[in-house]
């Protein structure tokens, strides 16, 4: 069964409170239309830039295939893949029937070309060049990372350059972001994302899928100083982070203890959390100095995008964090941080207003699907590499 994540924003304007416009931002009137289809939230959305550099999501559609996979613990990408050919195009149909416009009057169509699960993204790619050649619109093949780096300034018009932490459960890495397509790496997970360790956590101790929001309910009725689980990489300096000896110690811990009470659970995610949230706050730290040391005259932001940034716990210390180094913390709402097709559409639409700007035309029609795309292309690999390209 697919079901409704939560109700799509109606044609009147945006569900969400969207700031002032970034002077430095795209102006209008640009109107996209936005597909997502990397993983196993399938969305549309249309989003609109007026003359002034207002912004305004007409319609943000999205179903979750939580029923498909939640025996499987996980996302199983056949399946996923499948689930986007049902109702992707009745979506599409949905979100154009919200926002209240036709084809005709779309300025473009982007769509995520990657990276994620590769069946799902040639799924809505492949729809979007369609789209777009039968109403004889432009295409622009949009990297989902991106997608997440840029929803500050759909939210809260921030300009730039910003400091970004991208928490997800298949990326965890800091980024300065200097402009439209120009991302420097600061620091990134050598082996596990941490949306990923939260699943898995989730998934050992039996609390179902998806995982973050099984293990941070449980952790709220747990004691965070029960269990002394490692803090990886806090002894080393730099902003690299690690999470797999964490998930082995945990294991290793939950083992020991067996059989488990509820009790031992709550105590067990409590103290997975407490040591995640740790982790994060000190990296955070370094990469907020970092920041200040290489654009001493610039207002520091540290912007949290991605699913792990619902958690709670991880908000708060962020929060503590930037307030410490006198940085302002951009969280966007809850249903942006996830995937979703509003912040595809408006990376569609800042590189559109980019290449204008530059006098140039922008359609990407010819743009393959891409398992990996790093923000960072020109950086070394992290995680391994091969003809699929660098994993982060």
């Amino acid at each position: 069964m697919i079901r409704p994540e939560s109700a799509s924003a109606n044609a009147a304007g945006s569900s969400f409170p969207l700031g002032s416009p970034d002077p430095g931002g795209p102006a209008g009137p640009l109107t996209v239309l936005g597909i997502e289809t990397s993983c196993d939230e399938t969305a549309a959305a249309v989003v609109r830039v007026a003359p002034d550099g207002s912004r305004q999501i007409l319609s943000d559609v999205i179903r979750s295939q939580t029923g498909e996979h939640e025996a499987f613990g996980g996302v199983v990408p056949e399946i996923a893949a499948r689930a986007h050919i049902r109702i992707l195009d009745g979506l599409v149909s949905a979100a154009l029937k919200d926002a209240g416009v036709g084809f005709g009057e779309l300025d473009a169509v982007a769509a995520t070309a990657g990276p994620g699960l590769i069946g799902g993204v040639i799924v809505g790619l492949t729809t979007a060049k369609a789209i777009a050649m039968a109403a004889g619109k432009p295409l622009v093949a949009v990297n989902h990372l991106e997608g997440h780096a840029l929803t500050a300034r759909l939210t809260d018009g921030l300009p730039f350059p910003y400091l970004l932490l991208l928490v997800s459960g298949g990326h965890t890495q800091f980024l300065l972001v200097e402009g439209v397509s120009r991302y420097r790496r600061l620091g990134s997970t050598i082996d596990d994302a941490l949306g990923e360790a939260f699943d898995k956590t989730a998934k050992l101790l039996q609390l179902g899928f998806p995982g973050g929001p099984a293990v941070e309910k449980a952790a709220m009725r747990g004691d965070p100083s029960r269990f002394q689980l490692p803090r990886p990489m806090l002894d080393r300096p730099g902003i690299d982070l690690s999470f797999a000896g964490l998930k082995t110690a945990l294991r290793t811990t939950a083992e020991a203890n067996a059989p488990l009470s509820p009790q031992d659970v709550a105590d067990l995610c409590a103290s997975f959390q407490q040591a995640v949230t740790d982790v994060i706050g000190e990296k955070s730290r370094r990469a907020l100095a970092l920041f200040a040391e290489s654009h001493p005259q610039t207002s520091p932001a540290l912007v949290i995008a991605g699913g792990v940034a619902a958690n709670t716990a991880i908000r708060a210390r962020l929060e503590a964090e930037a307030a410490k180094a006198g940085a302002r913390l951009v969280a966007p709402p809850g249903r942006l941080c996830t995937d979703n097709a509003a912040m595809i559409a408006w990376a569609g639409i800042e590189r559109l207003a980019e290449a204008q700007a530059a006098g140039k035309s922008l359609d990407e029609r010819d743009a393959p699907a891409r398992p990996r795309w790093p923000l960072d292309a020109e950086a070394a690999a992290v995680i391994g590499s091969g003809r699929k390209g660098a994993k982060a």
